[in-house]
């Protein structure tokens, strides 16, 4: 039986228990961690769990009710509907519900933490409406992952990605010249905008999208935008150098001198995660940009001395939730192989490319080029795969909600789309949401899969060995390089359990690759 214990400020209070008073929360915490491991309950793991970090205080598991009420409040139908705590305990009690705030902890602004009986009444609240679920089992081990998503996100910022600020600088200047001062471009990118400006034969600002396309339009080029899939189809003298720049421009704005000053401390890059940013369950990043680092970048993620990074990602995930959730034998078979669309491609009796355009229009709407005749072939070589995905495409083109293996619910139409659906475009806003809800039900449930093996990953690493990067589906260990086969055994097995504890005995394979590096660019 889980003991769930709540710790508000000076106040730890198990539930059912007795209150107690503790001067110091981080050696309470640290004291009732060794004594077996209890279920933390916190408001908002990114407030709470910080602190006790800095004091080496590391907790095994939580319930985060934030994150809880999102994703009850998404299951009930109201989804965007305030999650906070806070805003949980005013509905309990029919009192004003209050807007989520931006996390604010410590600052002048930050509101009066909720007392330790609020938190347990909330809990109860949520662990009621929880059983009261058709599949109260998968909600809860949704919940579970979800706020062991959040100890890991905590835990990843505060060890951070180690990051070779000597490279990073070499590696700057050697794209865009030596750092410039403030105000200036480096020497490459003026260069480039030099050379934009003599093709044009006046002064163009690469930066200027509105001076972009005025002078495109004086060269007889006329431009909806400045994209550069859009620039390629322009025979014009600037487009080369215009090319460069943008390219080079994106590094230097958002993985530059200036970002690695903010965001590079220590040797280490300490980004700021926000588990279940995307809809889907997907994270995000409020800050550091963590999961856009430009593939030019990885150079700079270079392991300790004596240390190695031990990196690992799923092979074709999507697909394979997809076969598991759906229970289609014949997708279950090519999932069995490690490169799942070479399989494919035998029992289509055709190109791997093919059978991966086939795979990919399934499970996103797609219909352009060969899609439609690939999909037909689709529908009749694995029917319950295809069926599964055309069941959530309808839902959602019916404007009902769609819900990820564990429960992860779909946002509800908004009231724009009534009102196109009513109209002359109707089957256009239809089949837009249909494609968006087929999609969810797979990448929301390849999310959870990634985030029971981060669960399960985090609880079987050895010290002091540390998680250090996640992505979608790729994940980042920094180890003692005398660990590095004990890591990469503990991933094939947080793999393997991840699996089972979604989908049970599943024939389905989900291989994670795993490699030993000195750079992450070598990972690759």
């Amino acid at each position: 039986m889980c003991v769930y214990v709540v710790v508000t400020g000076e106040t730890v209070l198990p539930i059912g228990g007795s209150a107690r008073h503790a001067a110091d929360p981080a050696s309470a915490v640290r004291e009732l961690e060794a004594g077996g491991g209890p279920r933390w309950v916190w408001a908002d793991t990114r407030e709470t769990y910080p602190p006790l970090l800095e004091q080496g205080v590391r907790v095994a598991r939580c319930h985060d009710l934030a994150l809880t009420e999102g994703l009850l409040l998404a299951h009930e139908g109201r989804y965007g509907e305030p999650r906070s705590a806070r805003a949980a305990h005013a509905r309990l009690h029919g009192l004003p519900v209050p807007d989520d705030q931006p996390n604010v902890t410590g600052t002048l602004f930050a509101p009066e933490p909720l007392g330790a009986e609020a938190v347990a009444e909330v809990l109860a609240d949520q662990l009621r409406r929880i059983e009261a679920l058709p599949e109260p089992g998968r909600f809860r081990l949704l919940v579970a992952a979800e706020s062991a998503g959040a100890l890991v996100a905590a835990e990843m910022s505060y060890d951070g990605m180690p990051w070779s600020r000597d490279v990073h600088d070499a590696l700057l200047t050697d794209l865009l010249g030596p750092r410039p001062v403030h105000g200036m471009r480096p020497a490459k990118l003026q260069a480039l905008a030099d050379e934009v400006t003599a093709a044009f034969g006046h002064q163009v600002n690469p930066d200027s999208v509105q001076q972009l396309v005025k002078a495109f339009k004086g060269a007889g080029v006329a431009l909806k935008s400045t994209r550069s899939w859009e620039l390629k189809k322009v025979d014009h003298p600037a487009v080369a150098p215009l090319l460069a720049y943008k390219e080079l421009a994106r590094l230097y704005s958002f993985h530059g001198w200036v970002w690695a000053d903010q965001w590079v401390r220590g040797g280490r890059f300490r980004p700021e995660y926000v588990v279940g940013g995307v809809v889907s369950g997907r994270w995000a990043t409020s800050g550091g940009g963590a999961l856009q680092i430009p593939k030019v970048m990885r150079r700079v993620v270079v392991a300790d001395e004596g240390w190695t990074l031990v990196v690992a990602d799923a092979a074709q995930l999507e697909p394979r939730v997809l076969a598991a959730m759906a229970g289609d034998r014949g997708l279950a078979r090519a999932a069995g192989e490690i490169d799942l669309y070479s399989a494919l491609a035998q029992s289509f009796g055709g190109e791997r490319e093919n059978a991966k355009i086939a795979m990919l229009s399934a499970m996103y709407g797609g219909t352009s080029g060969d899609a439609s005749k690939l999909l037909a072939v689709m529908r009749q070589r694995f029917p319950q795969a295809y069926q599964f995905v055309e069941d959530a495409a309808k839902a959602g083109e019916e404007g009902r909600l769609v819900r990820s293996w564990l429960g992860r619910t779909s946002p509800p139409p908004s009231g724009r789309w009534k009102e196109l659906v009513s109209g002359p475009e109707g089957g256009r806003a239809a089949r837009d949401r249909g494609r968006f809800t087929r999609n969810f039900v797979v990448q929301g449930t390849a999310a959870e899969w990634a985030l029971a093996l981060l669960a399960v990953l985090r609880g079987l690493l050895p010290e002091p060995a540390r998680l250090v990067f996640f992505q979608h589906d790729e994940v980042m260990v920094h180890c003692p390089l005398d660990q590095a086969e004990q890591v990469i055994g503990a991933v094939t097995t947080a793999a393997a359990e991840a699996s089972r504890l979604l989908f049970g005995s599943t024939p389905v394979r989900f291989p994670m690759e795993a490699v030993a590096v000195g750079c992450y660019a070598d990972a690759k």
